[in-house]
């Protein structure tokens, strides 16, 4: 099996990072994301007009039609780039969603206003006290009129603060089912807050508020698929900035200098440096793997807790030696390494930690066939 991007993928891939790399470097981004709204509509609007929001919606629907292959490119490039724009949050997971459930109508009123970038989307699942894999959905629909009402909140909803439009999910007769709700709408307030890794999200609270039913039936299998999407971007964009944060890291032990010499003449540190690099190639191949069940139509959450597992094994690690490698500057807001870092951590606590998805995959044990040694 060939690994290797192909001629398409190669020039997606070279294109956004073209992109991403005259619109940023660490001035610019610091910038960008202490503004209110966190990151760059010229950038959103440059993304749009080369088809990058669209990536995986149909050619109807105004996209691209790409795969998971191409996807996890684009998003590997986010990651080293350390580009705020909410792709993964406002388009691909709200407008996987809309695509897969829609009526024809819902979905010509908003996924080509998606793929354009005139539209932002957010998908509010999660609510207070809800641990992944466990989403309690508390929110509850009420048939009124010829649609339906939502009461309930949900937190975070990670870029909520800037939608256009919500996929909620809310329970109407028990059964968790998704819908549609308009920001502007009565009913709907909004509370904003930044992370710690410059991103934004909101807390929702639905008040009766007007909502019309996405799907067709019970949601389950919509939401697994859903969160299997974002785990395997998700560690595609990590992949992308460890091997950022490697690179800086070796890049300062070849340039800083104690003793007389390059911090990179010490054998320790090039030792450690060695462990970083065979780390992210774990992480590499992890996501490949994601990456490549996913793309041949096996949306597994166990695969996909695999991937995330060793991830979040690497970032940690990674994130913890190029900080203890540059010294007192690799936490500064002026220095790039920390940025880098801060936003590992943010992927690694994003739908599980190590911890979780171990737990997750120990449980699985008993469904695998034993092997005995005599």
């Amino acid at each position: 099996m060939d690994f290797e991007y192909n001629e398409e993928q190669t020039m997606l891939r070279d294109t956004t990072r073209d992109v991403l790399s005259k619109s940023y470097d660490l001035e610019k981004l610091r910038d960008v994301t202490d503004t209110d709204l966190g990151w760059s509509r010229d950038v959103w609007k440059s993304l749009g007009e080369i088809g990058i929001l669209g990536l995986s919606f149909s050619e109807d629907d105004g996209g691209m039609g790409a795969g998971p292959e191409e996807i996890s490119a684009v998003l590997g490039e986010f990651g080293r780039a350390l580009a705020p724009e909410p792709l993964l949050d406002s388009v691909l997971i709200p407008g996987g969603l809309i695509a897969d459930t829609g009526s024809a109508e819902q979905k010509a009123k908003y996924l080509p206003a998606l793929a354009s970038g005139e539209l932002l989307a957010a998908y509010a699942h999660n609510e207070p006290g809800d641990r992944w894999p466990n989403a309690a959905v508390a929110t509850t629909a009420t048939e009124s009129g010829e649609g339906y009402t939502l009461t309930g909140r949900k937190n975070p909803v990670l870029h909520g603060d800037c939608a256009d439009v919500l996929v909620v999910t809310a329970r109407l007769d028990g059964d968790i089912r998704l819908f549609l709700v308009e920001t502007d709408a009565t009913g709907v307030q909004r509370t904003n807050f930044r992370t710690h890794d410059s991103r934004r999200g909101a807390q929702l609270d639905l008040q009766n508020a007007p909502a019309t039913l996405l799907d067709a039936g019970d949601a389950a299998a919509s939401i697994v698929k859903a969160e299997v999407v974002a785990q395997v971007a998700l560690c595609a964009e990590a992949v992308g900035a460890m091997e950022e944060a490697l690179r800086l890291t070796t890049e300062y032990l070849k340039q800083r200098k104690q003793f007389g010499v390059p911090l990179a003449t010490f054998q320790t540190l090039t030792h450690r440096a060695a462990d970083m690099y065979v780390l992210v190639e774990l992480a590499r191949s992890m996501s490949l793997y994601a990456t490549v069940s996913l793309a041949e139509g096996d949306v597994d959450p166990i695969v996909a807790s695999r991937a995330k597992l060793q991830i979040c094994r690497s970032a940690r690690k990674v994130g913890q030696e190029a900080i203890q490698m540059h010294g007192g500057i690799g936490i500064t807001a002026e220095y790039p390494v920390g940025h880098y870092v801060s936003r590992l951590l943010a992927i690694e606590h994003t739908l599980g930690g190590s911890a979780d998805h171990l737990r997750t995959l120990s449980e699985q044990i008993g469904d695998y066939d034993k092997i005995l040694i005599g």
